[in-house]
């Protein structure tokens, strides 16, 4: 499994190399070392070539013994001495002892195979008898034409090997924990600005971006420009810089936008009341006025209060996107979805409406006028965009820790392709229509404004045949009120 981090990606890209690093010093010093003693062994055979072997091509008297199995005075333990004529072993021998003790050794047809096949050259060459393991052996040319081989053991040299193998093994695994422990708290010291841009970063996308005034984190300090974490700290500083400009530029534009609206909505109000008032004022006198005037004094009576219903919906947006506080107290939704659904079925008779509500009142705390304006915006939603003989489904439904308002219907659905800004301002699902019906597009952003300003949120799913609009809240806390302390 690869590290994840950046940290562990070069801790272990460190340790591989040093392990890799270890192994090539072990191997070439095992190498080298096993090199040299081999050479060691090759110039105590060359020293005196043939010296415990020649001693077996005659047998002699001494001191009225006869030796038969040569002299191995002055001989190491071990050394071997072997006798060939014509292919064939006539004498063996080994030194067994510090007393120069010699045994006769009876070698296999393998082990005579192997000797004989021991060029004679002065070289050494290592063989494996069945008896004695390994063997360096050197074969010499004898007086009589025979063949004269000397050998010492290899155990010495393999111990040697071995013994440093373990030594390096465990040096090497000191290392490598010393190693990986100062390495880790280097690496971790050195990736420090890095850690710190994270945690800036961490800490930016956890930000509200989208709206409102916006505080950026410190910049990171910069250590040192000339290296990549100096110079990648001062990028992103001046990233952070970019970025809090734009964010700035675009709060004074919102404030601009929601100070306009404001403002235009108030200048608004006072002649829209008088248009609607004059206009009031003459259709009394219909009767006295042409047919034509009468019917544009009755278009200018609907279109300003169309007008009139546009401006209070600004106000509002206004408001809430202001951060003004809305009124707190207990609204029972249940009642507002009945409400909402009974002057639906009025002015929508064409519509099959339902409820699905709880035996037992449901309520939040909130602005009872707005989360009314809400359940109404919905019911209007579904049916200014269904055709009559849809059916309608208004549910409210008790959760854990929250309350859920769900408008259904089995209408022809939104468009895939505007459900993602279906919540905007403007936005419609059938602008030409929306427009004849008077829609302002305005409805479904009040009601993603008015959830988000009580905690709550808004979500829809459609497709054809089913479309439900689902608004979630807070659970009202339950028990009484908490009353002021005297």
């Amino acid at each position: 499994m690869r590290p994840r981090t950046l940290r562990g990606r070069l801790m272990a890209g460190v340790l591989v190399l040093l392990a890799l690093a270890c192994a090539t010093i072990g191997v070439g010093t095992s190498v080298e070392l096993e090199r040299f003693l081999v050479d060691r062994l090759d110039q105590q055979l060359s020293m005196v070539p043939g010296r415990f072997a020649v001693t077996l091509e005659h047998r002699r008297e001494e001191r009225g013994e006869q030796r038969e199995h040569g002299d191995s005075r002055g001989q190491s333990i071990g050394t071997l001495g072997v006798r060939m004529v014509n292919g064939q072993v006539t004498d063996a021998a080994v030194v067994r002892s510090r007393s120069a003790a010699v045994t006769r050794l009876s070698l296999s047809g393998q082990d005579v195979a192997v000797l004989a096949a021991v060029p004679v050259d002065g070289r050494g060459q290592v063989v494996e008898l069945s008896e004695l393991d390994d063997y360096r052996v050197m074969a010499t040319r004898g007086k009589d034409g025979d063949v004269l081989v000397d050998g010492l053991p290899m155990e010495g040299v393999e111990a040697t090997v071995r013994r440093l193998m373990v030594a390096e093994l465990v040096v090497f695994a000191v290392v490598m924990a010393a190693a990986g422990t100062a390495g880790a708290l280097w690496v971790r010291l050195s990736l420090r600005p890095l850690q710190r841009m994270a945690a800036t970063a961490q800490r930016v996308s956890t930000l509200p971006l989208s709206s409102g005034e916006v505080a950026l984190p410190d910049r990171v300090p910069v250590e040192d420009r000339r290296t990549e974490l100096g110079r990648l700290s001062a990028a992103f500083n001046r990233m952070l810089g970019h970025v809090g400009d734009a964010l700035t530029r675009r709060h004074a534009s919102e404030q601009r936008m929601r100070t306009f609206a404001a403002d235009a909505g108030h200048e608004l109000r006072t002649p829209l009341a008088t248009i609607r008032a004059h206009t009031e004022l003459a259709r009394r006198r219909s009767a006295e006025l042409p047919p034509e005037v009468g019917h544009s004094l009755e278009r200018i009576e609907a279109e300003s209060a169309r007008m009139s219903t546009l401006v209070d919906d600004l106000l509002l947006l206004a408001r809430i996107d202001a951060g003004r506080t809305l009124a707190r107290e207990e609204v029972d939704l249940t009642r507002a979805a009945i409400d909402a659904t009974g002057d639906a079925r009025v002015s929508a008779p064409g519509h099959l409406w339902r409820l699905e509500l709880p035996e037992e009142p449901v309520t939040v705390t909130g602005d009872a006028a707005r989360l009314y304006q809400v359940v109404v915006n919905l019911v209007g939603n579904a049916a200014l965009h269904t055709p009559a003989g849809t059916t309608v489904t208004v549910s409210v439904r008790v959760l854990p820790g929250e309350v859920e308002l769900t408008v259904t219907d089995d209408g022809p659905g939104v468009p895939e392709e505007i459900q993602g800004e279906l919540f905007e301002r403007f936005v419609r699902a059938d602008k030409a229509r929306s427009r004849a019906l008077g829609g302002s597009g305005l409805g479904l952003a009040i009601v993603r404004a008015v959830a988000g300003a009580h905690g709550g949120a808004v979500s829809v799913r459609s497709r054809p045949g089913r479309t439900a609009f689902r608004v979630t809240l807070p659970a009202s806390a339950s028990g009484p009120p908490d009353r002021p302390a005297v």
